[in-house]
């Protein structure tokens, strides 16, 4: 049997409401079909377009075997592509970040131009045709100061998401915002138990005292159902709406996509210890409420991200291997605002930070149970579960739709 056949036999196999089979999170070949049929065909968060402040300013990311850079051309526009020379596909920029007015490949010394197009290329011969040697180019769309790219050779429609996005992220101002700090983390676990982690606080009270200080624990704040019945939830909606900030529980039909601003406990304006603001500079000066809570977006299945009054909190989720995750995490602030006068990187990346490494303990030691040939895939919790199911079928959905196969036939 086939990987692909094995597959789809298990997720027909699958109980509703249940854990994946061992191999969904274990085997190598279904970790391949992964990469080959989500992580390739869609878009995945790269950056902020404040990471590249000027032309020449790149970024670089690795998806799966694709290494990308993302730069800012002499134009202003923001491009992205392959990172591999044309000549004999050496990396041209190695660094996660740099400035460059050529991009020079280190190996033989092919140069290109921001724009992609081979300038120099020494001792090629006089039948050489520059023009058919340029970078080649990878899907890149920019929404309201974040960046997305697809290294599909045709990328799915990205309007969808544009439009939910951009409305409620727009009002802060993340495109002019600056990068305070960066931390990236490796997580020994299946990039879907990384997820699966993030989609429920069933686990936070007993693992998260930082967190729990100022963010509810409640299942309809990390949930996709039932928030628009929660009083307290719902006003703090209308209050938000009535201010001028998008608010309301937004989902795509798909699944893939959720944004919807949540309360956060009694008094708390942001994810600090005493609740009390970590910036003192409002991330956006147009956003003139305090008590604003946290606008939560996730993208499946590269990002979620918390947006504050004072600062933002952005996650980027990468696969490494069939047990391995990256996950990076930016604290934006203010532009304007300076470290050591208007805040300080203890006070704001103390609860995130300390979050991310008990997320990192938690799903490592979800990862080393699930290896266990004796692993059998449990019930998720209806009520603290209910997004850690979504989730699972939109994966489910996504495997579906790349496969071309018609809608699973479960065994009863």
């Amino acid at each position: 049997m086939s990987a692909q056949a094995d597959m789809l036999n298990q997720l027909r196999n699958r109980k509703p409401g249940h854990a994946l089979p061992r191999a969904f999170y274990t085997d190598p070949d279904f970790y391949k079909l992964d990469l080959e049929q989500i992580w390739y065909k869609d878009w995945l968060f790269a950056g902020h377009d404040c990471e590249l402040p000027k032309p020449g300013s790149y970024m670089t990311l690795q998806i799966g075997d694709y290494p990308v850079i993302v730069l800012r051309a002499a134009d202003g526009t923001i491009r992205a592509f392959h990172n591999s020379c044309r000549h004999r596909g050496s990396r041209i920029c190695p660094a996660e970040h740099g400035e460059a007015r050529k991009l020079v490949c280190p190996y033989h010394g092919w140069t290109y131009d921001l724009d992609g197009r081979l300038t120099f290329a020494q001792d090629m011969g006089p039948d050489f045709d520059a023009a058919q040697h340029g970078l080649k180019p990878v899907a890149c769309e920019t929404v309201a100061g974040y960046i997305f790219v697809c290294v599909a050779r045709q990328a799915p429609d990205f309007s969808a998401f544009r439009a939910l996005m951009a409305p409620y992220f727009l009002p802060h101002h993340l495109a002019g915002a600056k990068i305070a700090v960066e931390s990236t983390i490796v997580e020994n676990g299946n990039w879907k138990l990384v997820w699966e982690n993030n989609r429920e606080c069933y686990h936070c009270r007993p693992n998260h005292p930082e967190l729990c200080r100022t963010f509810p624990e409640s299942p309809t704040v990390t949930g996709v159902a039932g928030a628009d019945v929660d009083p307290t939830i719902a006003a703090h909606v209308e209050s938000c709406e009535a201010a001028g900030l998008p608010s309301r529980f937004r989902i795509d039909t798909a699944g893939q996509f959720r944004a919807a601003r949540m309360p956060l406990l009694r008094d708390a304006v942001s994810y600090t210890m005493s609740g009390k603001a970590a910036v003192a500079r409002p991330l956006a000066d147009s956003v003139t409420r305090d008590k604003i809570g946290a606008l939560l977006l996730f993208h499946y299945p590269t990002t979620w991200n918390h947006v504050l009054g004072d600062h933002a909190v952005t996650f980027r989720v990468l696969p490494l291997g069939p047990t391995q995750t990256q996950v990076t995490t930016k604290w934006l602030v203010h532009k304007d605002a300076v470290e050591g006068v208007d805040y300080t990187i203890e006070e704001l990346t103390k609860v995130w930070a300390a979050t991310n490494d008990q997320d990192r303990r938690i799903v490592e030691e979800n990862q080393r149970g699930v290896n266990s040939p004796a692993f059998e895939p449990g019930p998720y919790s209806p009520l603290h579960e209910g997004s850690v199911i979504q989730f699972i079928d939109w994966y489910e959905g996504a495997i579906e739709r790349s496969f071309g196969s018609q809608r699973l036939t479960r065994v009863a």
